[in-house]
């Protein structure tokens, strides 16, 4: 399976100033190349290619890197010609899907630019890379990352690397082929992954990751970014967007954690892992906008991603079930009465009587079901996966 992992480069402010014109260049000259693809409608590799290297090496880029803004060219159109006939862009009649389909691709001054290995060298042992840039090789050029991450990089990258800069900081994201588990395909049963606001996760097994903590920092940071966002002024801009920053990385680690967590409570138990498939869930639900605003906010699909493709890589089997009254189902009787949950937290069955948390009751009914799904041969096999580590 593919795996991304990123890495911060460290460079000096004359190699961020040389890192910063060399990505300036190249999408400037990925720009060009797309305005003349979308004016004589030839968006293949190839046709461009024919159309613009000429153009790309008289602009000063080597042959390489060329071929690259070509390819990039090349697979936006792709990209965006799938996005439209799949509707993801609106209807054909829509002002949205005409405004982007009436126009070329622009690509912005510090998009990500990817190197192969002639363009980009590993040291990993000194922790340095070696870079072409539009003035010279870059040699010596350090980077740092966690000892897990630089492990995987040694022994399974594969493939091109993109230069990328977020914030003002520099990295170097590379495409790793990590080898997967030999699969389970005799699970001893499913663990039940019940989601939720007020418990992030609540697992069949009794585990339960609280979020109330964090949904009280959650609205705190809510709060500063509206005041911000109200004030207006330009230092005001700057940090709402580095405090957003530093919200969604703190959602990321703990979407990791979690999801770390059931993956290796459902391989030390031999058991695969039951997802409820929340897709379409913003239009299905009907909630205050209060509840909207907590419900949106949090990154549910990650999660979900983060459990399948770690459940992936340890072997783990993964199912996805209708999510349809699991939290009104009673576990022992399957009874479902909207009166068998009281409150947020209690579930009480109106038929037998049983009585557990609601979040508990729920996760035993996704781990059953999970379980029928996958004796009907019906499991869902997690996709291909490319993530960011």
């Amino acid at each position: 399976m593919k795996l991304v992992v990123r890495v911060k480069l460290l460079p000096t402010p004359e190699e961020a100033a040389a890192l910063e014109a060399t990505l300036r260049a190249c999408n400037e000259a990925a720009s060009c190349v797309s305005v003349r693809a979308f004016e004589s409608g030839r968006t293949s590799r190839a046709a461009l290619q024919a159309l613009a290297y000429a153009e790309l090496k008289a602009r000063g880029l080597s042959a390489q890197p060329a071929l690259h803004v070509l390819r990039k060219v090349a697979d936006a159109y792709t990209a965006l010609r799938a996005s439209l006939k799949a509707g993801s862009l609106g209807r054909r009649v829509s002002k949205r899907y005409r405004g982007v389909a009436g126009k070329p691709v622009v690509f912005r001054p510090d998009a990500a630019q990817p190197f192969d290995d002639r363009c980009l060298s590993w040291q990993l042992d000194k922790r340095t890379v070696s870079i072409w840039t539009t003035s010279g090789r870059m040699k010596g050029l350090a980077f740092t990352g966690q000892a897990e991450q630089l492990a995987m990089l040694t022994a399974y990258r594969k493939g091109e690397t993109d230069l990328l800069c977020q914030g003002g900081a520099w990295y170097l994201v590379a495409t790793c082929e990590v080898p997967e588990a030999a699969p389970n395909t005799a699970p001893a049963g499913f663990v039940g992954v019940d989601l939720g606001i007020v418990n992030i996760a609540t697992t069949s097994a009794g585990t339960r990751h609280s979020g109330r903590r964090l949904n009280r920092r959650r609205e705190a940071d809510r709060r500063l970014r509206a005041k911000l966002q109200k004030k207006g002024t330009k230092s005001a801009m700057r940090r709402a967007k580095r405090h957003a920053g530093k919200e969604a990385r703190r959602a990321r680690d703990i979407n990791h954690k979690i999801s770390k967590c059931i993956v290796a409570e459902a391989e030390r138990t031999g058991r695969g892992i039951a997802l409820e498939d929340l897709g379409g869930i913003r239009e299905r639900v009907r909630l205050r906008k209060p509840q909207r605003v907590t419900l949106h906010s949090w990154s549910f699909r990650q999660l979900g991603t983060f459990i399948a493709y770690k459940a992936q890589r340890a072997g783990v089997p993964v199912v996805y079930i209708d999510p349809a009254y699991t939290s009104q189902e009673c576990s022992r009787c399957h009874h479902v009465d909207r009166r068998n949950r009281p409150s947020q937290a209690v579930f009480a069955c109106q038929a037998c009587g049983f009585v557990e948390h609601a979040d508990l009751n729920s996760s035993h009914n996704i781990a059953a079901r999970g379980w029928w799904t996958w004796v009907r041969g019906a499991e869902s096999q997690a996709p291909a996966l490319t993530l960011t580590v």
